[in-house]
């Protein structure tokens, strides 16, 4: 091959959270880079507006109906998952594998592989204080499957330190993995901003911390409104949208004037930096998480204090100059996160994996940058 962005790369994803934006704009700009990208799916199948965003790339998409791991931790769909998996190697051919989750990892490729880390059940369960039930025999092999897949991938990334710092003293691996921060495509600022706070989550996902902006929301100057899928609003004075297709959600963005994010657990946050693109200004719980990666371009809530989300939220509110600056500052910090670096990144790994298979593995973790 002429170089390495030539090469040809197998890639999982699911379509439940932020895995999904990620995948697709690595593949896609990694297909105009000149490598041959074939995105495999688990779990759902991708919805229209999802495939959507593939659209115009040299992507070929393929959907399996695969379990997702953490909604299999007995390992039941395991070989199922090998035997489809393999036979897509066979056919495809490909120069190397870049896997969204973890087991997978421990299938005997022939290629190389990357595993990129997004989360995990184990460092979920810490942030939200709620490890009990991991004793669960069926956790337990969950676990043995995430430390295993750890150690029989050729690299693993983390896309934040934070995060690589959770993965790396839950599961001891034995390489130190690498930190490749998530980017997206620039986009304007947006227009005119309106008296709007928006947040976006799964009700269900007690990491997303909803009920923290819910329990803020009465008396709130603007209103707000959350965006993700829910049986019912956790309350009156919160507006739910249900899951919006990622257009539709882009153009709420452009015009709300406020982004929050309770949350208790984020290894990076898409949705976040896509409000930054956007122009919002940003209220972050104080977490390890979003002081690395957005310390000067945010306000940062402690939510053991029950009422300062909503004195912060009345503060912004009410304090134009203060947004503005907000604004600004949010908008100009999220071109660090660019899909240009992080496509840079990638292929700078997966040139150092294809030319020096078998070299000796650093002794620290390796932040890759373009």
């Amino acid at each position: 091959m002429s170089c390495v962005s030539d090469i040809r790369i197998l890639m999982t994803t699911d379509t439940v959270g932020g895995v999904w934006t990620y995948s697709c704009g690595l593949a896609s700009h990694l297909s105009r880079s000149g490598a041959d990208v074939e995105l495999v799916t688990m779990g759902p199948r991708a919805r229209a507006d999802q495939r959507a965003m593939l659209h115009g790339s040299r992507v070929r998409l393929i959907e399996t109906d695969l379990a997702l791991e953490w909604q299999d931790p007995e390992g039941q769909n395991v070989s199922d998952a090998q035997r489809v998996l393999a036979g897509l190697e066979t056919k495809f051919r490909p120069d190397l594998v870049h896997l969204n989750s973890f087991r997978e990892a421990s299938f005997g490729w022939r290629a190389p592989t990357v595993l990129a880390a997004h989360s995990c059940v184990n460092s979920w369960a810490r942030a939200c204080q709620d490890t009990a039930w991991l004793e669960q025999p069926r956790w337990r092999r969950y676990t043995e499957r995430v430390a295993a897949a750890l150690d029989d991938a050729q690299a693993w990334v983390c896309p934040s330190r934070s995060f690589h710092s959770e993965i790396a003293e839950i599961y001891r691996p034995r390489s130190p993995g690498a930190v490749i921060w998530n980017g997206i495509a620039p986009g304007g600022p947006g227009g005119r901003k309106q008296n709007l706070i928006m947040a976006a989550g799964r009700l269900w996902d007690r990491a997303k911390n909803i009920e923290a902006l819910a329990a803020a929301a009465p008396a709130l100057p603007w209103p707000v409104q959350v965006a993700g899928p829910a049986d019912a609003s956790p309350s009156t004075a919160v507006s739910w949208l249900g899951q919006l297709p990622r257009e539709v959600m882009r153009a709420r963005l452009q015009h709300a004037g406020i982004f929050v994010s309770p949350a208790l657990y984020e290894p990076f946050g898409l949705c976040i930096l896509e409000a930054a693109a956007a122009g919002c200004a940003l209220v972050l719980s104080d977490i390890p998480t979003f002081r690395e990666l957005w310390s000067g371009a945010a306000l940062f809530v402690d939510l053991a204090d029950s009422e300062a989300l909503h004195r912060m939220l009345v503060h912004l509110c009410t304090d134009e100059r203060e947004r503005t600056r907000l604004q600004r500052a949010a908008y100009e910090h999220s071109l660090t996160y660019s899909l240009t670096r992080m496509t840079s990144a990638y292929l700078s790994l997966y040139e150092g994996l294809l030319t020096s298979r078998g070299a000796n593995a650093p002794d620290g973790p390796i932040e890759v940058r373009a």
